[in-house]
């Protein structure tokens, strides 16, 4: 039975903050797909020339709408601003950081998408690692020539020169 690939999607404008009181509004598109059921895919400025993509975690997100999560390059929290649920997400890498707010309702449709797409706990199910060694190590009519002894026995009686 094949596995079929499954690909959940959400288009929505993210803000970037660029101070407490300024921030300018980033197209993005989150994407989920069960082929790769541990992450999940970010990509901002999507009708520009050059999106810029993140892919991090599934879990970190979906513990993200709840409560503060994450270190280093990706932290996620939620919180309200001017009354409104949002998911903050701080990204870091080489080449800066960035500040984002993201509606929490949207961002947590989404995530349950996700979580119908492929439930937690059964994400290895979807990559097929079992499956994938079982063939890799299955014995092979050579595996007979490997599995000798190279050097057998001599049962011939002959000595060794020095003895």
């Amino acid at each position: 039975m094949g596995v079929t690939n499954t690909v959940v999607e959400r288009e929505l404008d993210i803000d970037l903050v660029l101070s407490p009181e300024h921030s300018v509004a980033v197209p993005a598109r989150l994407t989920y797909r069960t082929t790769d059921p541990y992450a999940v895919h970010v990509a901002f400025h999507i009708h520009s020339p050059n999106p810029v993509h993140w892919t991090f975690a599934r879990e970190l997100m979906v513990e993200g709408v709840f409560r503060p999560c994450g270190h280093g390059d990706v932290r996620i929290w939620p919180t309200r601003v001017d009354g409104r649920g949002v998911i903050c997400l701080a990204l870091t890498s080489p080449d800066g950081e960035a500040l984002l707010q993201a509606p929490l309702d949207a961002v947590y449709t989404w995530l349950e998408r996700t979580l119908l797409a492929v439930a937690p706990g059964t994400e290895a199910a979807r990559l097929g690692i079992d499956e994938g060694l079982a063939a890799l190590l299955a014995p092979t009519p050579a595996d007979d020539l490997w599995l000798r002894d190279p050097w057998p026995s001599d049962e011939s009686g002959c000595q060794d020169a020095g003895e």
